[in-house]
């Protein structure tokens, strides 16, 4: 029981801040660059009520495996589509990325300052979990698969006829990325990417542990 109710506790990290997060900076950087649709609807925003998907929130719930309402981009609005694209798109993981670091730091502070105080070490472990999802969301997201972020970015490379077309079958691909991780086929390479991830956040944070124990 304890350990569902720590699950449920990680998954409703994930959709209360890194889903939020996530899809506001989307939206942000498509302002940035020019497309006002997002902010138009109100996406520029943390709360978190603006950005979940109702099917989405109960799979990520229930399944751990979820998304969030995506955020509505016009590429006519930019001033080259492909790379408007790709920016707006990069904005989302590397938000998640930010976040991941933050949280990391977070943790080690807290986990060399507790002294044994069990409502500090509890305060640590919610900033862990919310370090692996935001790095495990990041990863995710970006996969070269459509319509993941990470489409768009290696889309840059391909030819506009080939891009547009591989875009209008998002929907399909969507489905069977969706059937791929439910039968744990992506468990394994998801798994070393995360771990790499990881190893590379961990070295990034040393200088934590380095101040520590001076």
């Amino acid at each position: 029981m304890q350990d569902k109710i720590i699950e449920l506790v990680m998954h409703g990290i994930v959709l209360l801040t890194a889903f939020p997060v996530h899809e506001c900076a989307h939206a942000l950087a498509a302002h940035w660059m020019g497309d006002d649709t997002a902010k138009n609807q109100g996406r520029i925003t943390l709360n978190p009520l603006r950005h979940l998907d109702p099917f989405g929130t109960v799979l990520m719930l229930l399944a751990g495996f979820g998304w969030a309402k995506p955020v509505p981009i016009n590429p006519n609005n930019f001033k080259n589509r492909k790379v408007g694209m790709a920016l707006s798109s990069l904005a989302g993981p590397l938000s998640n990325l930010l976040m991941s670091y933050i949280s990391i730091v977070v943790f080690k502070l807290l986990v060399y300052n507790s002294g044994g105080n069990s409502y500090i070490n509890a305060l640590a472990d919610v900033f862990w979990y919310a370090t692996i999802l935001n790095l495990g969301l990041a990863v995710f997201n970006l996969l070269p698969v459509p319509p993941l972020d990470g489409s768009r970015i290696f889309n840059l490379v391909l030819p506009d006829k080939i891009y547009f077309k591989v875009m209008r079958y998002e929907n399909i691909i969507f489905g069977i990325l969706f059937l791929a991780i439910w039968m744990g086929y992506l468990d394994e390479p998801l798994s070393f990417l995360h771990q790499r991830a990881f190893s590379l956040m961990n070295l990034l944070s040393a200088w934590v542990d380095i101040l520590m124990i001076l």
